[in-house]
């Protein structure tokens, strides 16, 4: 499929989509690297929870994972170490995935990720 100017810039988040266990690993190693930054932890590990869901449909699935490896990628628009404005190209992904696929998103996932950050969202505790 050719690139168009609307997918220019995320050619790296889809490829790291393609494996799955490669963003499950790098998810949880950024994730509780910058945790106490981001404003959005909830509905990023919501949408994990519901990206990685055996119930989950696939085109969801595949959503979901985009926005997610674009969290974890170590370069994207706006670099993710600026005080403030660092994450919010990343927030605007996540946002933008959550919206297509709200109706998968259920309250379990909701649940589990609000239970792993009152955990303390240890890695072998959240899988």
């Amino acid at each position: 499929m050719a690139s168009s100017e609307h997918t220019v810039g995320f050619e790296p988040a889809d490829q790291l989509a393609q494996d799955r266990e490669s963003v499950r690993r790098r998810f949880w190693i950024k994730f509780k690297q910058v945790v106490a930054k981001l404003p959005f932890a909830e509905d990023l590990l919501a949408a994990y929870y519901c990206a990685f869901d055996k119930q989950t449909p696939r085109h969801v699935q595949a959503a979901l994972i985009g926005a997610i490896a674009y969290f974890i990628l170590p370069f994207d628009f706006v670099p993710d170490m600026l005080p403030v404005l660092g994450f919010t190209d990343d927030a605007a992904v996540l946002a933008t995935a959550i919206r297509m696929v709200a109706g998968h998103i259920t309250q379990e996932h909701r649940d589990a990720a609000r239970a792993a950050l009152k955990r303390g969202v240890a890695v072998e505790d959240a899988e």
